[in-house]
């Protein structure tokens, strides 16, 4: 599979034919393979966290996540594929997992939302096979991780959805990742609240014009100014450089 290199990550070229296609061959070959996403946040915290960029370089597959990144890569003189949205793609997702009969467990999120996700899950795929779910607030150290862990390990689900937020559900895998039992382990990020309903999707204009970061700017500016005033720049600023110095 072709990869590319994005301010030292590792970014595999695929869309969600090539995901779905290698999804089902972890499955097959009953792996525990990562599934990771990259948009510019990630590669920011990459560039100052050693082992966040670590479990980045080390997944299965890090797929592209924003158009930023997209953006990024043709400074770099690379061609990435549409982005693959896990917000949008979950719905194309269940769908392959019902027709391919792959289980799921879902964790994150508020027990509520987590709860309501998964019944709209149900609604719309009644034969997928929901092997478990539980929110994601608990302690990520001790014995309240070492409970949801055994769930999961009885659930033995094909695919973990894990949904904590950047970096610490990355952080989690990698601490636990020899203690959990799925094939596929799929980092969600806030992809249950979207699930839910609880989180307003940008309409499709934006999301196909690369606006879709200013419109979740506008409903949640005082967590996100930091990440897109400054971390969009910042990344666009880094990624010219980079394309100077390597003479592209």
């Amino acid at each position: 599979m072709p990869k590319v290199d994005i301010l030292g990550v590792r970014v595999d070229v695929i869309d969600t034919d090539g995901l779905h296609d290698a999804i089902a061959e972890s499955v097959k070959q009953q792996r525990k393979d990562v599934y990771a996403y990259v948009n510019i946040n990630a590669i920011n915290i990459a560039r100052s966290d050693e082992r966040f960029k670590i479990f980045l370089n080390r997944s299965h597959i890090v797929y592209c996540d924003g158009e930023g990144v997209r953006l990024g890569g043709r400074i770099l003189g690379y061609h990435l594929p549409p982005r693959v949205v896990l917000t949008y793609w979950i719905w194309e997702l269940c769908d392959f997992f019902e027709k391919e009969n792959l289980s799921v467990f879902f964790l994150g999120a508020t027990e509520q939302y987590v709860k309501e996700a998964v019944e709209r899950v149900k609604q719309r795929f009644p034969k997928l096979n929901i092997v478990g779910f539980h929110h994601g607030y608990f302690e990520k150290k001790g014995g309240e991780s070492d409970t949801v862990i055994e769930m999961i390990r009885e659930a033995k689900p094909h695919i973990l959805i894990i949904g904590f937020g950047m970096p610490l559900q990355e952080f989690w895998i990698a601490e636990n990742l020899a203690r959990l039992s799925a094939n596929v382990i799929l980092p969600a990020g806030s992809m249950i609240d979207y699930t839910a309903g609880r989180k307003g999707l940008a309409p499709k204009w934006m999301a196909n014009h690369g606006m879709e970061w200013l419109y979740r700017f506008f409903q949640e500016p005082g967590r996100l100014w930091k990440r897109y005033l400054i971390g969009n720049p910042a990344f666009m600023f880094n990624a010219l450089l980079e394309s100077l110095r390597k003479g592209k």
